[in-house]
């Protein structure tokens, strides 16, 4: 990872949009080249996916909470079949594995507070494996900032 990579992922993380010619220009190099690199990036597992950002008030899920849930028995087995059956529910945003007293850190955006009660209800309580769970709603949120390389830091 060299300066030329970093700024390409700082402009891709900000505007995945960007056509390679546009991407070249604003990097400093000849299309071919960045054409090139993206590639690379994406061949290393740098570069995972391009994605759009969408409002989830636009879509009709107006309140998003954070679920920390706790697992029994916990083995690879319950947490991979946790993970599994998160994934398919419609009201997840994402799903974390986490250290410490809580298991999962789960995120839902859902249309309101009595649909979040209905999916804590019939979603986590229905599974065996969660011996509890708490949730907290989310107020505000602020977007994620561009990543940089570690070496960035210094």
């Amino acid at each position: 990872m060299d300066g030329i990579d970093s700024a390409i992922l700082d402009h891709l993380q900000r505007d995945a949009r960007l056509t390679n010619r546009e991407l070249a220009r604003l990097v400093g190099i000849a299309p071919s080249t960045c054409l090139e690199r993206v590639r690379a990036l994406r061949a290393r597992g740098v570069i995972t996916g391009y994605h759009a950002a969408v409002q989830p008030r636009a879509l009709g899920r107006a309140l998003q909470a954070l679920v920390f849930a706790r697992l029994r028995p916990l083995s690879r087995d319950v947490i991979a079949g946790f993970e599994a059956y998160l994934a398919q529910l419609p009201e997840v945003v994402s799903v974390f594995v986490v250290s410490g007293d809580d298991d999962f850190v789960v995120h839902v955006a859902v249309p309101d507070i009595e649909r979040l009660h209905a999916f804590l209800m019939d979603r986590f309580s229905a599974r065996r494996e969660v011996v509890s769970f708490r949730s907290s709603v989310i107020y505000q949120q602020t977007s994620t900032r561009v990543l940089t390389p570690v070496d960035d830091f210094e």
